[in-house]
């Protein structure tokens, strides 16, 4: 076969998406979330990979997992705090192993662009003791997750691939090449190996820790860490976009530079702070490298703790060597706004009227807290809309408190927390904010829209049928611009002492035609 010449410009998400392509990947699954999003929507052009929005990211984890133990070579993609969401099927994939390479693509958000926190995951790979990879490009992030296919079938383990936002969504000129198929795997029965009960899983734990054994002298080889050694009076151990920006700023610094970060690479390290007076590390977020450093007792200066907040921008990196704390200029900025024409917006102007509690979600939605509106109190994460509803209205007295969700929301993480409310006999009232679509993350279908990733027609689940079903003693169906008949119905819903769901159904204003095209398809 001919190799392939094309050069495109793309981002780190597309040229991410296109490696993975290239390396044979089969299945793909996730969850909507900036800054990952593009990368499952890039995959799904391909026909040769089964791409696939789950419902939420712990079952697009198992979904994906179980393929790559079926034997395809198989890839599970979230932003940051969507891997809490898969934390319990993470963890023990490290025990279990794999068959065919299963890789997980965490998007980290320094800044916390689109964000509740700016938790930072390469964490998660000394808890779950699971090789990290880290690119600093997209042309990196295309190579590199080739390596990571192949590192998870040599090693027997799945390998986390952590990028950022930077790089999620940064462009960079790439090569394109030919996708080359991995070869076929066969499932084999082996319950001592993917059945987790405690005898079986103390074995495998035995066998973890001989992997990371093995793991560890692969990182001090691997090409992925380089030193690079100009002027040993200053050098830098760095990972990621910060590998980029000090070398604006110190292109005649040493460096060391690591892609394959956990295992760390100790004698690497060692090595390079022998050679080199000066040895700052520089890293967005928490000191994960630093700390490795200091384990080893290696004279590493790290950066201020004030430079832990936030991303690390290339002006800030002179300070950071200078031993000085953040001092960061206020850049005045317009802040976001429900659009105009969102149906969430009469919503909203009826819940400030009424001048009740509202637990709110993550969505555009949560959008309600700032003005005109300043009628949201509450938002921690997927889901919390309808479970801080159940706490709160069994603590606060004296105010009604309504909970509120969006319908991809629901479907995600809200489903249990009503049944929980029912259960519990909690009263109330809980709005559904259907607007037919994944708003927040740029129009992505979900089950009940009764589309698929590829756009293609499937099962559409019905939000009202599943709420009566979970236990919601009255469902009402309104369509939000009856602005008079939604506000009667919410006082009444309010007066009763019932559990109930008013769902607010009205298409988001910027996917109408989306959405029209879709069902005429």
């Amino acid at each position: 076969m001919a190799k392939s010449s094309k050069i495109v410009l793309y981002s780190g998400n597309e040229a991410l998406a296109s490696g993975a392509y290239e390396a044979g990947l089969k299945f793909a699954t996730g969850y909507p979330g900036t800054p990952s999003t593009e990368i499952l929507q890039f995959l799904s052009q391909f026909d040769e990979i089964d791409s696939q929005w789950s419902i939420n990211e712990k079952v697009a984890f198992e979904v994906a997992y179980a393929a790559a133990i079926g034997g395809k070579r198989s890839i599970f993609v979230s932003k940051h705090v969507g891997l809490n969401v898969a934390m319990d099927p993470f963890m023990t994939s490290s025990y279990s192993g794999i068959n065919a390479g299963f890789v997980i693509v965490t998007c980290d958000d320094p800044g916390m662009h689109s964000s509740q926190n700016e938790q930072d995951n390469r964490l998660f790979a000394r808890i779950a003791k699971m090789p990290l990879l880290e690119p600093t490009s997209p042309k990196e992030a295309k190579e590199m997750i080739k390596f990571a296919f192949e590192l998870s079938e040599k090693f027997d383990t799945p390998v986390i691939f952590r990028m950022t936002t930077r790089i999620c969504h940064s462009k960079e000129n790439i090569i394109l090449g030919n996708r080359v198929e991995a070869k076929a795997r066969n499932f084999e029965v082996n319950p001592q190996k993917y059945v987790m009960i405690p005898k079986f899983a103390l074995m495998r734990h035995e066998e973890l820790e001989k992997r990371m054994i093995k793991l560890k002298k692969v990182t001090e080889t691997s090409t992925l860490n380089k030193i690079e050694i100009n002027d040993k009076k200053l050098g830098f151990i760095t990972s990621g976009v910060t590998y980029l920006y000090a070398k604006e700023f110190y292109p005649n610094a040493s460096y060391l530079k690591l892609g394959f970060s956990f295992p760390f690479p100790a004698e690497k390290a060692r090595k390079f702070c022998q050679q080199v007076k000066n040895v700052i590390v520089l890293e967005e977020l928490e000191p994960f490298i630093e700390n490795n450093c200091r384990l080893l007792g290696l004279k590493v200066k790290g950066k201020d703790l004030s430079f832990c907040i936030g991303e690390i921008r290339p002006e800030f990196i002179p300070d950071i060597v200078a031993g000085k704390k953040k001092n960061e200029k206020k850049v005045v900025s317009r802040p976001p706004q429900l659009c105009l024409g969102c149906p969430h917006r009469l919503v909203f102007n009826i819940l400030k009227k009424l001048d009740v509690i509202v637990s709110g979600d993550i969505g555009c939605y949560t959008l309600g807290v700032l003005p005109p509106f300043s009628s949201l109190h509450t938002c921690l994460c997927m889901g919390s809309g309808i479970t801080f509803q159940e706490g709160l209205s069994k603590t606060i007295h004296g105010k009604k408190v309504v909970g509120v969700i969006g319908d991809s929301t629901f479907v995600h993480s809200g489903i249990t927390g009503l049944i929980n409310s029912a259960y519990n006999k909690t009263k109330g009232v809980i709005i559904i904010l259907d607007n037919g679509t994944t708003a927040m993350t740029g129009g992505q279908p979900h089950p009940a829209t009764g589309y698929t990733l590829k756009g293609e027609i499937t099962k559409n689940l019905v939000i009202e049928d599943i709420c009566r079903v979970a236990g919601a003693d009255n469902v009402d169906v309104i369509d939000p611009t009856h602005v008079e008949l939604l506000e009667e119905t919410l006082r009444k819903r309010l007066s009763e002492d019932k559990l109930s769901v008013i769902i607010a159904r009205r298409p988001c204003i910027l996917m109408v035609q989306k959405i029209k095209k879709q069902k005429n398809s």
